[in-house]
Parts: structure tokens; sequence; C-alpha cells
């Protein structure tokens, strides 16, 4: 029986191994973009002021 325990372990282990690799590549991507838009608002608002202008044409 405990043969059994092993071989159930070994088989899921792969499956999980890859999905929180799967998981840290992409909440690293969803950090990046969100740091990435941040810094972009933030030069936006600097180059709106520089120039004079109030608020985003939207």
């Amino acid at each position: 029986m405990d043969i059994y325990w092993v071989n159930a372990v070994w088989s899921v282990l792969p499956t999980l191994l890859v999905g929180g690799i799967f998981w840290l590549v992409m909440r690293s991507i969803i950090r990046a973009d969100r740091t990435e838009r941040k810094v972009y608002a933030k030069i936006e608002a600097e180059e709106r002021a520089r120039l004079g202008l109030d608020k985003p044409a939207h």
C-alpha cells in the first residue's frame, strides 16, 4: 500500500510544479504591466503639467 501513495504523489508532482511555474510567470507579467502603466501615467501627468494642460483628453 505504501508504493501506491508514492506513485500517486509522483504522478501529481509534475503537474503541480508546472502549474506553480506558470502561476509565477503570469504573476510577474501582470505585475510588470501594472508597474509600467503606473510609470507611464506618471510621465504623462508630468508632461501635461509641463505643457499647462489640466486634464487628459478622454
